[in-house]
């Protein structure tokens, strides 16, 4: 089932995730080098770099859902989809909030803070991998006529489908 939303012949929200996702957990490693050193300017640039995967996820989100939508009601696709974007919208939420809570003091961010960004990458784990099944195992946001020697996107030709030979040789 190809996405709606494309750029360049690909998805606009597979392009878009790695970054929030590498902001955000980036700023989970700077909070647990915090920890280690007490170097307040680890947990300062951790507060600076939250709202950029905040907004970067928000834009995913948007793509994400645009795709969704084109995903037949019903299917496991559209539950497993349900739960990655709810997920996901949650890890929004919980990095927000760590945000707003550390506003105050950048450089010195409460336990409550903290625990909320952990939480958050926490569950980005498990969201991703809810990702993971929609593309990898339910073909979500795959071009249907897709196949090992398929063009590239940028070529203009098209893409023909190709059906695999039957496997022989198996024993049971």
């Amino acid at each position: 089932m190809e996405a709606r939303a494309k750029l360049l012949g690909h998805p606009i929200h597979q392009m878009l995730i790695v970054f929030p996702l590498g902001v955000l957990a980036t700023s989970v490693i700077l909070d647990i080098v915090f920890l280690i050193t007490r170097h307040g300017a680890w947990a300062d640039a951790s507060y600076h770099i939250i709202p950029v995967g905040v907004l970067g996820g928000l834009a995913a989100a948007l793509f994400g859902f645009l795709d969704w939508l084109s995903v037949p009601s019903g299917t496991r696709a559209k539950t497993i989809g349900g739960w990655h974007g709810g997920g996901n919208v949650v890890v929004v939420a919980l990095f927000a909030i760590s945000w707003f809570i550390r506003r105050s003091g950048p450089a010195t961010p409460s336990g409550g803070a903290l625990t909320l960004s952990f939480i958050g990458v926490l569950l980005a784990l498990v969201t991703g991998w809810l990702g993971g099944e929609l593309v990898t195992r339910l073909g979500v946001g795959i071009d249907d006529a897709a196949n090992v020697d398929a063009p590239s996107s940028l070529s203009g030709a098209p893409v023909t489908v190709q059906v695999a030979p039957p496997i022989t040789g198996i024993r049971r």
